[in-house]
This record gives structure tokens, sequence and C-alpha cells, in this order.
């Protein structure tokens, strides 16, 4: 199986679980961000939460941009794990724990994820390390998942240090280790003086990205 077709696999029961558990759509705060992905209407003067659902683009976007950017070749799982669908973040439960799987919300989400892989990517080179991007993170701590831009293997991998703990050997089998985790959305709390620009897990991205600043 590909990694394309393992995270429509993923995605596929994601939704069955919510409508077979609740009889309804995953819910999200989308902090005033439109998307595709939201049913019903949507009113960006409220934080109130919507009923979503992960919308399939028509086109699969990719990084050749971030790949010029940095004369770097990315390894292919990027474009199909990105690239494929506008989505929330995806709760997810599995044997080495419990986490959220990354996804764009928009475009200007998508864009801004490109920015924040050429950040992290700037930052492995600076640091003298190994290439990875991230898919997501686990648990509540500062733990991120990765992807080893080398060979596609899946890692724990905590800012500023190198993957240190092996998931699976390809993207496409760590998604076939997931389960889909029912879970209420929590309203982000914003605890830095700034403006939270994307909601949810991109807030936890960005407080580990700033912790690691401070720390070099």
């Amino acid at each position: 199986m590909s990694c394309s077709s393992a995270l429509d696999c993923f995605i596929k029961n994601y939704l069955k679980s919510y409508q077979d558990t609740l009889s309804e759509f995953p819910r999200y705060y989308p902090l005033g961000e439109d998307s595709i992905c939201i049913q019903g209407t949507f009113n960006a003067d409220t934080d109130d939460t919507v009923f979503w659902q992960p919308v399939k683009r028509d086109n699969v976007a990719d990084f050749s941009n971030v790949e010029h950017a940095l004369n770097i070749q990315l390894h292919q799982d990027i474009h199909a794990f990105y690239g494929q669908y506008f989505s929330a973040p995806l709760p997810f439960t599995a044997s080495f724990g419990d986490g959220e799987l990354l996804q764009a919300w928009n475009q200007d989400d998508f864009e801004n994820l490109q920015q924040n892989v050429i950040g992290h990517l700037i930052m492995k080179k600076k640091l003298k390390q190994p290439a990875t991007w991230f898919i997501g993170v686990l648990g509540e701590g500062d733990e991120m998942l990765t992807v080893n831009n080398d060979d596609g293997s899946v890692w724990i991998e905590i800012p500023g240090e190198k993957q240190r703990t092996k998931l699976a050997e390809s993207l496409t089998e760590f998604l076939e280790s997931l389960s889909p985790m029912i879970k209420q959305p929590s309203k982000p709390v914003e605890e830095l003086p700034h403006t939270v620009d994307h909601p949810g897990i991109w807030q936890r991205i960005k407080t580990m990205w700033d912790y690691l600043l401070r720390k070099k």
C-alpha cells in the first residue's frame, strides 16, 4: 500500500468512527479561519466549534518550492501526506501513545506549513543533524513525530535533538498502525503574547519551536 492509500484509509476510518460513535461529523475550533472542510454555515466573528470533514483536493499539492528554495530533494511521501487533503488535525491512538497528525486547514495554512518545513529543515542543517520533516505531535509534551528524509522512516523527535525512537520503517507502515481517536475539541489557549495565526496543532508546533529558539 502507498502512503496516499494509507492516508485515505485512515481518514475513511476516522470519519466512520465518528459516525458510528456520535452520529455526527468531528468538531473543531477554526478561530476565524474559513475552510472548505466546514460543514454548514461559517461565521468568522464567533469562536464556536464547527462540524467538519477532510476534503480531498482536485490536484495534489507539492513541495517543489521548498525543494527549490533549499536545494534539497524531499522524500516523495511529503507530497502524498500533505498535498492530498484539506483537513483539521487528526487525533489518533496507537501502541506507542496518543497524538495528532498535522494537516492543512486551507490554502493559507498549507503555505504556512511550507514555511514551517523550511524553518525546520534550516534548523536541522544548522544543528548538523539529518534532515527531517514533521507530521504531527505525540502526547501533551514536546515530542514531535517526524520523517527521516533519507529513508522515509518515522520517528519521535524532540526539538533541537536528533530523532530518538523509530516507530515505523515508512509513513505507510506508520499510518497503518494508527487507530482514530474520538475526541472532543479543546479550544487553544494562548499562553504567549502574540497572535495565534493558525489554531490547534499549529500552536503546539510553534510553542515547541519557540522553546528551541530560546534554548539555542
